[in-house]
């Protein structure tokens, strides 16, 4: 096998690839495993468990067939681990990043999801649901399997806050006051046509017959007659009134002698 070919297969091995080999040998710093390349596995004595190891034969022997998951590459070895690798690392968490998880743990403020992080995240009640909800229970129980959106990492407290209503669609809100604009123009028609119906049933003049007009103008004719025959009866008083006052005057007016 050439070198350009073992790079190749050596530059697959992405980090937290699974594979399975075989232990080869011990030493004070760890374990040489075979897992079918040509540059040999190295297992690191803190790599063995979670647990302080005090020596690798504690954990395991040659000859033993363990699982083991890629760390990183190097020229001359692929160093690995026993220990499964976290799905998400503290670098790869960031707000907005939808991840997948099972319930683990239920509280009265919210619900813990592992997604595969060093610790659960948080789903806070109020970011269970839409709608309004008391307890978390009403929603989900342990062991569910659910999809939240990552809101906030805060990597010196490792706390990670999530939300699953993120993930739901809104719910359309009700809109009273038109409703309640229309009822008011309905209620106003009802009054525009009683105007009309009142309007419309107003009486009308009655129109004259030709004998009814003939009579009219005919008391027209008398009553301009009788007010031109008073106003000489009228003049004539006048005339009548001046001419005694006339004498009168002429008879008390002194006479020269």
């Amino acid at each position: 096998m050439t070198e350009a070919t073992v790079s190749a297969q050596v530059g697959a091995l992405e980090p937290k690839t699974k594979l399975s080999g075989k232990v080869v040998k011990t030493t004070l710093a760890g374990v040489l495993v075979d897992i079918g390349q040509e540059l040999p596995g190295v297992i690191h004595i803190s790599q063995l468990q979670k647990d302080q190891v005090n020596k690798p034969e504690d954990v395991v022997h040659v000859g033993q067939t363990v699982d083991v998951w890629v760390r990183r590459v190097k020229k001359d070895r692929i160093e690995l681990t026993m220990i499964e690798p976290l799905g998400m690392e503290w670098n790869e968490i960031k707000p907005e990043t939808v991840v997948k998880g099972k319930v683990v743990r239920l509280e009265s403020y919210g619900a813990f999801v592992d997604f595969g992080a060093e610790r659960p995240g948080l789903v806070h009640v109020s970011e269970i649901s839409r709608g309004y909800i008391k307890s978390p229970s009403e929603i989900v129980k342990e062991g569910d399997e659910v999809e939240a959106v990552v809101l906030d990492v805060n990597r010196r407290k490792k706390q990670i806050r999530l939300s699953m209503k993120a993930l739901q669609p809104e719910i359309a809100e009700v809109q009273p006051a038109k409703k309640e604009a229309r009822k008011d123009r309905n209620k106003r028609k009802p009054k525009r046509e009683a105007m009309d119906i009142e309007i419309q049933e107003e009486p009308e003049e009655p129109e004259l017959t030709a004998m009814q007009i003939a009579w009219q103008e005919a008391l027209d004719r008398a009553n301009e007659r009788g007010k031109g025959s008073k106003s000489k009866r009228v003049k004539a008083g006048s005339d009548e009134q001046e001419d005694i006052l006339d004498r009168t005057l002429k008879k008390r007016l002194p006479t020269g002698s």
